[in-house]
């Protein structure tokens, strides 16, 4: 479950010429050591809260791990820790802030270096369309869904969002059914640790692909995101904001729908139109 958010900070506040003291509530950034069979692997600057849907989501959309079955046990500390009954969790924990997950002979692939730093990177290992291409197969066809369902997903992500009214600074990522009814939300400081969370959330669940669901994101479409997306199956990618050039080439190799500038009665499709009706 997410922890308490961080304490108010005093702040000088200026509005139309006065000055005045006040505190503010600021979104909540800590680190989280991620480690492999015991060997620290990597740090992500996240928001404290379902730092196991975090990990997993991340050795996900890495290759790391293609089912929990490659997951022998998970080490997690004490005010992290929830019931899970698809994962073994142990009962010697680790100390705050750090999620230890202990891979069986069938893992795909043990990396060898760090690949994630902070909450505004989100490119991992796959550094390029052609090399995440190796790992994941064009994204089915089927799902189809009405134009004018969309637009309501930006406002459905703010009206489910706990955190942000009171703070202004994290993501969300919701993932939703063809019929717009949200089905998962999850928020962090980055988008992309957003998306793990969801993504996570879904291998805990048994729900990967998600071949029938439309994820919608706060902010921007990176690469990152629509990388994550690729790896999660999701064949409907919707951003409150403009995509990148390299998110837009992404989503057309993997034949991936990208909506963008997702906002009150409009937003634009870059990529596999057809997946909107008209």
């Amino acid at each position: 479950m997410p922890r308490p958010q961080a304490p108010p900070v005093q702040i000088a506040r200026w509005r139309a010429g006065d000055w005045r003291e006040d505190r503010d509530q600021v979104a909540a950034e800590e680190p989280l050591q991620l480690s492999l069979d015991g060997k620290p692997l990597s740090i992500v600057m996240r928001t404290p809260g379902n730092d196991l849907e975090l990990a997993l989501g991340l050795l996900w959309a890495e290759q790391v791990v293609r089912s929990l079955d490659d997951i022998i046990r998970v080490r997690i500390s004490a005010e992290a820790q929830e019931i899970e009954p698809r994962v073994s969790l142990a009962n010697d924990l680790v100390e705050s802030n750090q999620v230890d997950v202990y891979l069986g002979p069938t893992a795909r692939r043990r990396p060898e270096r760090s690949f994630l730093a902070s909450s505004a990177c989100g490119v991992c290992g796959a550094t390029t369309v052609e090399s995440l291409a190796l790992d994941f197969a064009t994204l089915p066809r089927g799902l189809t869904v009405d134009a004018a369902m969309l637009p309501g997903l930006s406002d459905r992500l703010r009206e489910q969002q706990r955190i942000f009214e009171s703070t202004g600074g994290l993501h969300a990522a919701g993932l939703f059914n063809k019929r717009g009814e949200i089905e998962l939300l999850r928020e962090d400081i980055g988008r992309h640790n957003a998306v793990d969370k969801v993504v996570g959330r879904a291998l805990l669940d048994g729900r990967l692909p998600l071949a029938r669901s439309v994820l919608a994101v706060s902010g921007r479409a990176g690469y990152e995101v629509v990388q994550k997306a690729v790896a999660a199956g999701i064949p409907i990618l919707a951003a409150v904001g403009a995509p990148s050039s390299l998110a837009v080439a992404t989503a057309e190799r993997f034949g991936m729908t990208l909506v963008g500038f997702l906002r009150d009665d409009r937003f634009n499709v870059y990529t596999s139109p057809e997946r909107v009706g008209r």
